[in-house]
């Protein structure tokens, strides 16, 4: 029996036979669908890198997302079993994984690999970097003696190593050693809970694990050790470096740490030349790989601040291999004459450099987010992608874009011009996004999305832009909405039943819409929406509007305008203001006046609810007042502030006194008397007998229990929110703005409590009426929002409908594809499919799902339609008509909405005149639609105080767009659904292109 063991211990032909029989019954396929037969790891440093513990969180998010699982593995029942125990299943593992992601063409766009360097194949690792390996770590691993030996186990090495715990645990002397072979190293690394061995039993389950994995491929092993070897160096943990994070495998670790690459390594030890220099290097680069083969052990050590003790330790190496006949006198020699030179992160820093291309930076950004990943994480995931983006017609109209700024290259495209750009001087200041989006029967696929803005900020995406005008076509859209609710409600009524609606005098939209059905019950939604745009609305600005709690004015761009009283159709053509200022008051009043609710909280100054409006007011309203007051007095002293608030009033001895006790209630009446004759100056009027006498019965007189804050307010001659946030900040000075919109909820209450106590009802009617308009704004954020308006509210004022609110290029773009999808809101998308694991136990791969919900009538998508056509036909966009042709010549549909934005900050006096014009930026849009699939926006803008020496309007990015014809014309035209073309045409500048000419722009 002991002879038996022993021969079994050496060939290990028994344990061969059963592990490699047990190993093929562990299998993995992959299959459609969700598995129902599926473990994922729950720990392990590579495990965790890859992805493959997240999977399961991955697969919840993407799920919530619009992604299902397209195919997931399947794990026989024995790899089930044998997972469920905790072992690691085996599989051909990477040594080198990462992110690739291509775009739509299957163009690779951005692949990381990780580690960047490595040994393809086990021919390709020196002979002299194996011998270095195995004397290190594993010397018996490929003796080819033993066919079926197991490298999980090395007996004498186990035997030794059990003997040294022994030893340590019963305090015997000696260097205790370790039992682990390079497979059972690589699980533990790999797989073990932080790459560490915490327990025997931990052990145990990494030399099983490493057993089974050796005998995958059958019961002999040479190859499998091969691999053993071969993974090792490619995966080995070499701790983290400063700029570039985690290095793994020799390679890496070789240019990391000493900025020798692995190839001139390589090659350096694979030859055999004999001149001094060739020795040098030879030494040079031997000493450097045994050097990280030894610092594996102690990696954050050994390369971070343990420098001196591995160059010891590798001189000690190197003279053993020399004992043990594995290098010669000459090369050992050589290489101990060269001391190990780190690299120098300070003046020779290294990081990873990603691509700056705007669509690679949004695939990846949007992939992150999707995962909830950084980016750093997401690049080292085993997972392939693909993007919608065409990455070609992404490269050329970026550049495009950015020739642009030229004078040249805009002169060319006819950019030059009344409501275009003034002078050559002015193109470098512009910056120009752009997103284009095909229409398909899933969702809206992203194809372009770029900007010149040279940052990682993505204008379309992720900035709040005034976009001027393109907002009216947002309320149009909420207006015919409104309209078709109401037909839908109360059409095919007799006459009768209609005439004894309610309809409140101030609700017009509903008026307008009874009369109609009045007249013809049976209407169609159709006519009623081609009547509605009829309805004509003055464009005089000569009103002023109650609106945003105070009283605004509006201007048209046109004077000749300002007489007109247009119709919808016509206003929306020519882009016209005050006549969508007038439609978005109808809408309010419609949400304010169709309630009947609202109605009685009007009309009844009993009704306990005008309490709860006019308690909103006043928190509303009184954080607005607050939020100034904040802004004036951060940063001052106590002192600064208590002067900014007497500011230039008449400094009367009431009003300081007043003021003083409520903002230092504890102070003593000698200091009081002493800030007092300090404020006021001695030969003042108002001092004239202020005394001892006097100043002693101001300090009892304002006493802090005297008065309340609104009285103590009014004769300080202050604001009560300004006066209660001078005391708080003197007691409280490091608050923040929430702390103090916290703190201050009583406060804001009390400032406001004479509107329930005044005998003037108009006072608390008026208020109420401010609160109804918020309201209506929320109902109109929820329209906006089904149509994908990207942000959390509306300003809620009437200037909303000329762009107050904000918006975004491809929100946008988004609302322009509705429109197209006959009012069918497709889901958008830049990321179609990723693919987890690939060729792993943990596949899975995700696909678009998610289908379009219909967000509009189609009668209301056809007319808004029509409308946007004829903004192109015969209004602000008339220069694009006739512009894009088919294949076949015939004009391309186009249809499209401008706006301008010139955003301000003005000083205006009590009368209403300017005195100060400072301009923020300026931005011009232009969304559109080009034939029946194709979709999106071009914004051109200059930011900041620059802005104020231009003066284009939306004619700028019609003008641009149109100036791209040659470019977009090919992909466009294409007659597949849903293509992306391979080749899109290179663009020629407009003037040199023999269908553009001067007299075309």
């Amino acid at each position: 029996m002991t002879l038996m063991l022993v021969n079994e211990a050496r060939s290990s032909r028994w344990q061969a036979q059963e592990i490699s029989h047990y190993a093929q019954r562990l299998r993995f396929t992959l299959a459609d669908g969700p598995s129902d037969r599926l473990i994922f790891p729950r720990h392990g440093p590579f495990d965790e890198r890859l992805g493959y513990t997240r999977l399961p969180g991955f697969q919840k998010r993407l799920e919530e997302r619009g992604f299902d699982v397209r195919e997931q593995v399947r794990m026989s029942p024995a790899m089930l079993d044998y997972a469920s125990h905790g072992f690691f299943v085996p599989y051909a593992e990477k040594t080198q994984a990462g992110l690739t992601l291509t775009e739509c063409r299957g163009e690779t766009m951005h692949r990381f690999a990780n580690p960047q360097r490595h040994f393809a194949h086990f021919e390709d690792v020196p002979e002299l970097v194996l011998k270095s390996l195995l004397f290190i770590e594993n010397r018996d691993l490929l003796d080819t003696e033993y066919r079926y030996a197991n490298p999980a186990v090395d007996w004498p090495r186990f035997v030794r190593a059990a003997v040294s715990q022994v030893g340590d645990a019963i305090n015997l002397p000696g260097q205790s050693s370790g039992g682990s072979t390079l497979a059972t190293q690589l699980e533990k690394y790999r797989h073990s809970p932080g790459g560490l061995t915490v327990s025997a039993q931990e052990k145990l389950r990494q030399m099983v694990s490493a057993s089974v994995r050796a005998y995958r491929q059958g019961p002999e092993t040479l190859t499998a050790r091969q691999d053993v070897a071969l993974d090792y160096l490619n995966s080995v943990p070499l701790s983290a470096a400063p700029g570039y994070g985690e290095v793994h495998g020799l390679g890496d670790g070789l240019w990391i740490w000493f900025g020798a690459e692995l190839e001139e390594v390589r090659s350096v030890l694979t030859s055999d030349a004999s001149e001094s220099a060739a020795l040098t290097a030879r030494g040079r680069a031997l000493r450097q790989v045994i050097a990280l083969m030894i610092a594996q052990r102690r990696p954050s050590h050994y390369l971070r601040s343990g420098h001196d003790d591995l160059d010891e330790l590798s001189a000690s190496y190197l003279r053993l291999m020399t004992q043990q006949e594995l290098i010669d006198p000459a090369l050992r020699d050589a290489a101990l004459e060269q001391p190990l030179v780190f690299r120098d992160f300070a003046t020779d820093p290294v990081s990873l450099t990603i691509e700056s291309d705007k669509g690679l930076r949004l695939a990846r950004g949007r992939l992150a987010s999707l995962l909830g990943v950084s980016l750093y994480a997401l690049d080292r995931l085993d997972l392939s992608a693909t993007t919608t983006l065409n990455a070609a017609l992404q490269r050329q109209v970026s550049d495009y874009l950015k020739q642009l700024e030229t004078p040249s290259a805009a002169a060319a495209a006819g950019l030059f011009g009344r409501h275009l750009l003034s002078h050559p001087d002015a193109a470098p200041g512009v910056r120009y996004s752009f997103t284009l989006f095909e229409r398909g029967d899933d969702g809206f696929r992203v194809r372009v999305q770029t900007d010149t803005n040279g940052t990682a900020f993505d204008i379309n995406q992720d900035s709040k832009l005034e976009l001027g005008s393109t907002a009216k076509l947002r309320v149009l859209a909420s207006y015919l909405e409104i309209i078709a609710d109401l037909h839908q409600r109360h059409a095919g009524k007799p006459r009768e039943a209609l005439r004894r609606v309610d309809v409140d005098r101030n609700d017009a939209l509903m008026r307008w819409v009874m009369d109609q059905l009045t007249r013809d019950p049976d209407m169609s939604l159709k006519t009623m929406l081609d009547a509605a745009m009829q309805r004509r609305y003055s464009a005089s600005p000569h009103e002023r509007f109650i609106t945003g709690g105070g009283l605004h004015t509006f201007t048209n761009f046109r004077r000749e305008d300002n007489d007109r009283r247009p119709t919808l159709e016509d206003a929306l053509r020519q882009s016209i203001n005050l006549p969508f200022v007038r439609l978005l008051r109808d809408l309010v009043r419609h949400h304010v006046y169709a309630n009947p609710d609202n109605r009685r909280l009007l009309e009844d100054d009993n009704d306990p609810r005008r309490d709860l409006y006019i308690s909103r007011f006043a928190d509303q309203e009184g954080r607005i007042f607050l939020d100034r007051f904040w802004t004036r007095h951060q940063g001052l002293s106590p002192e600064a502030r208590v002067t900014r608030l007497i500011g230039n009033n008449n400094a009367t001895p009431i009003r300081l006194a007043a003021m003083q006790r409520y903002l230092t209630p504890d102070q003593s009446p000698d200091d009081f008397g002493q800030w007092m004759r300090e404020k006021l100056p001695a030969n003042a009027q108002n001092t004239r007998g202020l005394d001892d006498q006097k100043l002693d019965g101001l300090y009892r007189q304002f006493a802090a229990d005297r008065y309340s804050l609104n009285d103590r307010a009014y004769l300080s001659r202050v604001h009560p929110l300004e006066l209660w946030l001078v005391g708080y900040l003197a007691t409280h000075p490091d608050a923040s703005r929430e702390e103090v919109m916290l703190a201050s909820i009583e406060e804001r209450q009390e400032s406001y409590i004479w509107l329930s106590r005044t005998r003037h009802r108009e006072a608390r009617d008026s208020r109420i009426r401010r609160m109804l308009e918020v309201e209506a704004f929320d109902d109109l954020h929820r329209r906006w929002a089904l149509l994908g308006y990207p942000f959390s509210q509306l300003v809620p004022s009437l200037a909303t409908a000329l762009g107050t609110s904000g918006d975004r290029p491809a929100a946008l773009a988004e609302l322009m594809g509705i429109i197209l999808n006959d009012g069918i809101r497709q889901p958008t998308m830049r990321i179609d499919s990723l693919n987890f694991a690939t060729d792993t136990p943990y596949e899975t791969r995700f696909s678009r799902t998610r289908r379009g919900i219909r967000v509009m009538a189609p009668e209301v998508a056809a007319v808004l339609r029509d409308g946007v056509i004829s903004v192109v036909e015969a209004g602000t966009a008339g220069r694009l008509a006739g512009t894009f042709r088919h294949q076949d010549g015939s004009p391309m549909t186009v249809g499209g909405k401008t706006g301008t934005g010139d955003n301000r900050i003005e000083t205006v006096t009590r009368t209403g005149e300017v005195t100060d014009s400072r301009a923020r930026n300026r931005t011009a849009t232009f969304a559109f639609f080009l034939g029946e699939r194709h979709f999106g926006t071009l914004t051109a803008y200059v930011l900041g105080n620059e802005a104020d020496d231009y003066r284009f309007t939306s004619s700028l990015p019609v003008q641009v767009l149109k100036s791209m014809q040659p470019l977009l014309s090919p992909y466009l035209a294409s007659e597949d659904t849903q293509t992306c073309r391979s080749d899109p045409a290179p663009l020629i500048m407009a003037a040199k292109h023999p269908l553009m000419t001067p007299e075309h722009f």
